[in-house]
């Protein structure tokens, strides 16, 4: 259960009544790397092994699954130990569910390339973004974002939680443990895609990643660098794609113009 059912006073019109109404529970997670406390996650309490795997792989503490020695995940902890037990790359932070909190420091040379050939159409973007707006608890609760991770016109995973960058983590993880190769799925957010998620996605070499909502200027100069597709207010038979418009198909004839300084 990620909600939980919490009396409120209600107003509709000149009526005031006492009642109920279901919000989503946030809860801290204390994440240790080689005895370590790394950072705590402050997230929705399910899925937490991909979610710390997925942070794990984005925060670039591990390249691959292979580098995890043991992992064990409580209800409030979890524990990791790598195969280098000397290894922890960044200081102990705490992770806010808003926005990811207090992101890594974008370094725009050290980004990677998405290494990818796939291609997508407009109705595929469409129907991936109907998945995440359907999710039960999104539509129960309004309080979560929700990330989908889509291959052709299949779902592979359709997952909430308080912030989206957690979200994708937890995609990116759900993959690793799974064995998916990313570079053919796109996903898709109910959020804004801001450049932590673009960051996200070029490590994870995601190549497309699409949102209902709007993006940020620093995402798309990122994207533009590291060769990923954005994909903004997608609404209906309308989108506007910001990079990589090659792998939307009918797109690809375009150049989207140079920015005006």
């Amino acid at each position: 259960m990620m909600y939980k059912e919490i009396p409120c006073i209600k107003k509709n019109g000149d009526e005031y009544t006492a009642s109920m109404h279901p919000v989503v529970e946030e809860v801290p997670v204390a994440l240790f790397v080689n005895g370590r406390h790394a950072a705590t996650v402050m997230t929705s309490p399910t899925m937490l092994k991909e979610l710390i795997v997925g942070f794990l792989l984005t925060e670039g503490v591990i390249k691959s699954l292979d580098e995890i020695e043991a992992l064990s995940v409580d209800d409030d902890r979890a524990e990791v130990l790598t195969k280098n037990p000397y290894k922890i790359l960044f200081s102990k932070k705490t992770v806010l569910s808003g926005c990811g909190g207090s992101s890594s420091f974008l370094d725009m040379k050290k980004l990677p390339k998405i290494q990818s050939d796939l291609t997508v159409t407009p109705a595929q973007v469409s129907t991936g973004l109907k998945a995440v707006l359907n999710s039960p608890l999104h539509m129960l609760t309004g309080g979560v974002h929700v990330v989908g991770l889509i291959q052709g016109d299949h779902h592979l995973a359709i997952v909430e939680d308080i912030g989206r960058h957690n979200a994708l983590d937890r995609v990116i993880g759900y993959a690793a443990l799974n064995g998916i190769d990313l570079s053919q799925t796109f996903v898709v957010c109910t959020g804004r895609i801001s450049s932590e998620m673009a960051r996200k996605c070029l490590i994870a070499n995601i190549p497309i990643i699409v949102s209902r909502g709007a993006t940020t200027t620093l995402a798309v100069e990122i994207a533009r660098a590291g060769g990923l597709t954005v994909i903004g207010f997608v609404r209906s038979d309308k989108m506007n794609i910001y990079s990589g418009e090659e792998r939307v198909s009918g797109a690809g004839s375009l150049e989207i113009p140079a920015p005006v300084e």
